[in-house]
């Protein structure tokens, strides 16, 4: 198959330029850099989206095996007919589970070790439908609430803050307090330590005590649940299937989903990426202007050649053509080198990471600080692709100047001291 001429000669000038000859050194060093920008650029926005969607992906999915998709709640208080709610939740085609819950604030203290917690009561039969809690036992079973008459479940953080094992009593303290002689005293109560889970989730795993349903409504003297947990088939529709229950139940009852309770975290993540994107960005465009400089000065070392295909009777558009071709070449090269590099790490991080943290001596993510011990990964194609397609159309951007340069050759003035 022939070639067109133009892209026989942009490939030698692409060839001529890597083999850095005594001559062109210095413009091929230029090039090399050039391809080593954009590579870098690509690969660096390639591996940090990814980590930054799995870092999401993570939190998200570990908040999601603790929290609800959906909480319903009564303005009026506790929920007495719980179960008939219940039901009418049920009716939605997309709602998976459905349980009732007593949640508070509250004080764990053993010894001179005090944390405030979030007391829940669960029903532990009901439990496994709206949350993977059940899952995440450490040590000993949900349903043991039912079996041990004030029995408690603490998260591993929270049990290892404590300093107490299984058996060890724990007492709890509520704000709500009664009345006496000597004042308001807050009320409490001791519970045993019948379980541990761990969530993965430091945030919860640090401040959450799991009590039974019914051992919730006397510490917080409810009269039933105060809200309904419920899970659907799709998280991402939650929104949606929230407000087609809020139409269903009275007016009375709120609802909302685990979007807008977590909203603002989500917002910042989702701004952190739009900004870390912005400025990887740059690297690709310092990688372009570095294509610009080495272009300009093959353009300057090729008047000669320029001038001769002219009096041979190429035309400037052919000319430019040649000088693209290169350009786009190079480009092509760096986008290729990045992906291949940036699919390479964000695949391998798991190992990579590990890796590092244990040659280095340190942790890059303290799940006190960013809820997570581990760096995930999840390279997406509607990152990778854009990414790829950007650094193309900027690498192509960048030969326009060099090209249109080289088309405006003049051969009598390129030729006149040769």
């Amino acid at each position: 198959m022939a070639w067109p001429f133009e892209f026989s000669i942009g490939w030698r000038y692409t060839r001529q330029s890597k083999k850095a000859g005594k001559k062109n050194g210095f413009i091929s060093f230029i090039s090399v850099m050039s391809v080593a920008s954009i590579a870098v650029g690509v690969m660096a926005l390639i591996v940090v989206l990814s980590v930054m969607n799995g870092f999401q992906k993570e939190v998200r999915d570990r908040m999601l095996s603790v929290i609800p998709h959906i909480e319903v709640m009564n303005y009026d208080g506790a929920i007495a007919d719980w179960e008939s709610q219940a039901e009418t939740v049920k009716k939605n085609d997309h709602v998976l589970g459905v349980a009732p819950y007593v949640s508070g604030q509250g004080l764990l203290s053993t010894g001179s070790n005090v944390r405030g917690v979030l007391v829940r009561g669960i029903d532990p039969e009901r439990e496994p439908l709206v949350s993977d809690i059940a899952k995440q036992m450490v040590y000993g079973k949900l349903t043991d609430l039912n079996n041990d008459r004030y029995g408690i479940i603490l998260g591993q953080d929270l049990a290892r803050l404590l300093r107490v094992r299984p058996g060890d009593k724990v007492n709890v303290m509520i704000p709500q307090g009664r009345a006496t002689p000597a004042g308001i005293v807050p009320r409490m109560r001791a519970f045993t330590l019948t379980g541990v889970f761990s969530s993965g989730h430091y945030e919860f795993d640090s401040t959450m005590a799991l009590i039974s349903l019914e051992d919730g409504q006397t510490l917080f003297r409810q009269t039933g649940p105060t809200g309904l947990r419920v899970r659907v088939d799709d998280m991402n529709e939650a929104p949606l299937i929230a407000y087609e229950i809020m139409q269903a139940l009275p007016p009375t009852y709120a609802v909302s989903d685990w979007s807008r309770q977590n909203r603002t975290w989500f917002a910042a993540v989702q701004v952190e990426k739009r900004m870390m994107s912005i400025i990887l960005f740059l690297i690709v465009l310092v990688g372009a202007f570095g294509l610009v400089s080495s272009m300009v000065m093959t353009v300057t070392e090729k008047q000669s050649d320029i001038a001769i295909l002219r009096t041979l009777g190429a035309s400037p558009a052919s000319i430019m053509s040649i000088f693209m071709i290169q350009g786009a070449i190079v480009g092509v090269v760096g986008v290729t080198v990045g992906v291949g590099l940036g699919l390479g790490l964000a695949y391998n991080l798991d190992v990579i990471v590990p890796a590092i943290e244990s040659a280095l001596g340190f942790q890059f993510l303290p799940k006190e600080i960013y809820f997570i011990s581990s760096l995930p990964s999840d390279p997406r194609m509607s990152d990778i692709v854009p990414i790829a397609i950007f650094s193309l159309v900027l690498s192509l951007l960048a030969t326009i100047y060099p090209s249109w340069r080289a088309a405006k050759t003049k051969p009598a003035e390129a030729l006149r001291y040769e």
